[in-house]
């Protein structure tokens, strides 16, 4: 029972919390010979020596201006890239299939689309994204343009022309 008592007093001594630039512990043996910890002196107890902690000073006088907590405003300044292919490339597919990818900047954002333009038509409708996969294109040049169009459908960017020259083998 003393036993249990003694160390419900050492686990409680430990888990409560002090200052540890202040506070001070001492050990003693007790009349069984057990060693017992305790922030109060005794008569006959030594005080022990403990190495200084980790201690972190807070600070009251954080300056909370020089938090940016603005939320960001994106520009309506757009540009559309064409990424693929790159100008006066020759596409070599039996199949006439090419992979067109562009990029917006600064961002895509919600709510726009962007439509492909292909010798001078729109190609199928706008989409919400800038990777096409264009399948049986005839032989020959083409040129390729990307348009950004707002919410109400209106023309916001435009690409710079990009030409390519699709190749098919000829079956003659």
């Amino acid at each position: 029972m003393i036993k249990f008592l003694l160390l419900t007093l050492l686990a409680l001594s430990i888990a409560t919390p002090v200052n540890g630039s202040t506070a001070k512990i001492y050990v003693w043996r007790n009349e069984k010979g057990e060693l017992v910890y305790s922030d109060t002196p005794r008569p006959g107890a030594e005080e022990v020596i403990t190495k200084p902690g980790n201690v972190i000073q807070s600070s009251t006088t954080i300056d909370t201006q020089v938090l940016d907590i603005q939320t960001k405003k994106i520009t309506d300044d757009y540009q559309v890239v064409i990424n693929h292919p790159k100008n006066n490339t020759t596409i070599r597919d039996n199949t006439g299939s090419i992979y067109i990818s562009g990029s917006i900047k600064p961002i895509f954002k919600r709510g726009l689309k962007i439509q492909l333009i292909l010798d001078g038509k729109p190609y199928l409708r706008p989409q919400t994204h800038t990777m096409f996969s264009l399948k049986n294109i005839d032989r020959g040049e083409h040129q390729i343009k990307m348009q950004l169009l707002n919410e109400k459908g209106k023309v916001i960017a435009l690409s710079k022309a990009i030409t390519f020259y699709m190749h098919r083998a000829s079956v003659n």
